[in-house]
């Protein structure tokens, strides 16, 4: 019993603690201050089993459709390299602003599924400035983003811009153009 009292004493206090800790103020939640380690640890793990998790039941079509990478090219450039970067390109003003920073696709790609790539796209990521493109662009839109992203680390400057310039010259690779 007194064991049992003991434990109850040590959950209460530690409760107690993260309820003072939360209310105080005292963390600084400013984007230009990093997080404590233990926080940045916490957030990445909880994301990465989020994703993975959720993630594992999305079947990827074929995403080497040459034209679902082509329309998936014309959805990168305009939505994701801003924050992102491309081969010719780095990331924008505002992405150096967003803490944390966005991925640099063309790297950090690889550590992701295709589905795991649809997931994210489509859902975003809460609190990262990540936002959730299921909102505004069917499914198959965003499965064409994925192609693309899926074929990044090997695209070339050269090859991106030839990719640029198809789409200023063939609007219909891009079906969203206004």
């Amino acid at each position: 019993m007194k064991r049992l009292l003991i434990v109850v004493i040590i959950i209460v206090l530690v409760i107690s603690t993260f309820l003072i800790f939360i209310y105080s103020g005292s963390y600084n939640i400013s984007a230009m201050v990093p997080h404590y380690g233990i926080t940045r640890w916490v957030i990445s793990t909880v994301m990465d089993n989020s994703v993975r998790h959720h993630a594992k039941d999305v079947k990827a079509p074929n995403l080497n459709d040459s034209l679902l990478v082509k329309s998936g090219f014309s959805h990168y450039n305009m939505m994701c390299a801003g924050c992102h970067g491309s081969p010719v390109r780095d990331q924008g003003e505002m992405a150096k602003s967003f803490y944390p920073r966005p991925p640099l696709l063309v790297k950090a790609i690889v550590d992701w599924s295709p589905s795991e790539l649809f997931w994210i796209t489509k859902n975003g990521i809460k609190m990262t400035g990540m936002p959730a493109f299921g909102r505004t662009h069917s499914d198959k839109d965003i499965w064409a983003l994925v192609a693309f992203m899926e074929k990044l680390p090997r695209i070339t400057k050269e090859q991106y811009q030839s990719y640029a310039d198809a789409v200023k010259n063939n609007p219909e690779w891009d079906e969203h153009r206004h």
